[in-house]
């Protein structure tokens, strides 16, 4: 008749492989990305890219005209979201830009992008105007709007 004898040594040796292969899962789990296991909750910042663009055209009196755009025209977020609005400079050499109701300005210069970091912590409707382009004469304002819910 044959006896399984567990000695101490046999304990510690299995505790040891158990403690080992526990500290090579968390290390795989860690290195995948897997950050949930853990319970990390780090923020990420949603990125909107934003371009200005220009529309041209000849009236039939002869006269031509054209405005300037923020495209998309209107933007969506969530109190408190974190946000980089990315702008592209496409069309008009510069935009000075101001966010009606914040301390945010800035400028957009053709060829290059702003990338203009929000977080609003109150619900409504706030627009990002061009200076240069924020009068009747320029054939209707450079108006963006950003929404709050």
């Amino acid at each position: 008749m044959k006896f399984l004898i567990i000695t101490k040594q046999t304990i510690i040796t299995v505790l040891l492989l158990i403690a080992l292969i526990a500290s090579a899962s968390v290390w795989l789990i860690s290195k995948n990305g897997s950050l949930a296991v853990f319970g990390n909750t780090t923020e990420t910042t949603r990125e909107i890219e934003m371009v200005t663009t220009e529309y041209k055209t000849t009236m039939e009196n002869g006269e031509e005209m054209e405005v300037y755009r923020w495209d998309p025209g209107t933007v969506f977020l969530e109190v408190g979201e974190k946000v980089n609005l990315n702008i592209l400079g496409v069309m008009g050499k510069e935009h000075y830009f101001y966010i009606e109701g914040t301390d945010i300005k800035g400028v957009v210069q053709k060829g290059e992008e702003t990338k203009v970091p929000l977080q609003f912590d109150e619900k409504g409707t706030y627009q990002l105007i061009c200076h240069n382009h924020s009068q009747e004469e320029d054939h209707g304002k450079m108006i963006a709007y950003i929404v709050v819910q």
